[in-house]
């Protein structure tokens, strides 16, 4: 008689699932666990949906470094809260759900970067409320930025790349599409400090751009491999002949642009 093996979740990821959907019943013995699994219990959260204002202070700890809250229901309050993991690394804001995450504002951000020196990576996309303040605030107190996305974030100006490019050397990929940003912002940007890092620029349905903020970034940004301004009205044939003369042979692997 053969047997067939089936594949049996180990018993703590079991109770771990059961816990974060009876997480109510349960917060005084939440607060007394080890980091690893409480890591393991934000991350079953997040991907439910399950972490609010109202119960993520019962799962962090200090040594927090990845926090994917694209589907949970957060806000400036939670930020506060997250504001005490100072080995953040990674977090995600942006709204899975398509509509605009109007909870998350530029205070929750200021809170969050000048408590957490060492983040890597954030994304803010579609948040409507976060202004060059909070911009500002990430470019001066987390000069180890490498990935940051605005797309959607639609008070962000000219003041938001300038200070990106001045502060931030390590940036190599940034996202502003659909933002009311200029020429001057981007070619501050393409010239600061990042200029030698920066590889991926998002920039679609930016509609105040023109042909100099395409010519910025091949001119100053060697390493450039991926450019997509799609949907910006005002960049003409002249970015597609500065392509042709500034990029080599097989250097750019993704662009995207509209042909009006």
């Amino acid at each position: 008689m053969m047997m067939s093996c089936c594949r049996v979740d180990p018993l703590l990821d079991r109770c771990l699932v059961c816990l974060s959907r009876n997480l109510s019943r349960y917060e005084s013995d939440v607060e007394s666990l080890p980091p690893n699994i409480k890591d393991k219990l934000i991350k079953l959260l997040c991907v439910q949906g399950l972490l609010t204002d109202a119960n993520i202070s019962q799962v962090l700890h200090p040594c927090v470094k990845k926090l994917d809250l694209r589907d949970c229901d957060v806000s400036d309050s939670a930020l506060r809260l997250i504001a005490q993991c100072r080995q953040l690394r990674k977090i995600s804001l942006s709204s899975s759900k398509g509509e605009e995450r109007t909870s998350v504002t530029s205070q929750g951000i200021e809170a969050v970067a000048e408590s957490c020196p060492y983040l890597h990576e954030i994304t803010l996309k579609k948040c409507p409320n976060v202004t060059d303040g909070g911009v500002l605030s990430l470019s001066l107190h987390c000069p180890l930025l490498q990935i940051v996305n605005l797309s959607g974030c639609t008070q962000i100006s000219d003041v938001s790349l300038q200070a990106l490019g001045q502060n931030c050397p390590y940036l190599h990929s940034v996202d502003f599409s659909a933002t009311g940003v200029t020429d001057c912002g981007v070619i501050a940007l393409a010239a600061g400090k990042c200029s030698q890092n920066l590889k991926e620029v998002h920039m679609a349905r930016c509609v105040n751009l023109t042909d100099d903020s395409v010519e910025a970034i091949l001119t100053c940004c060697p390493n450039i491999y991926i450019l997509l301004f799609h949907g910006c009205p005002q960049i003409t044939e002249r970015s597609r002949e500065a392509l042709e003369e500034l990029v080599g042979p097989n250097k750019i692997k993704q662009i995207t642009w509209t042909v009006y």
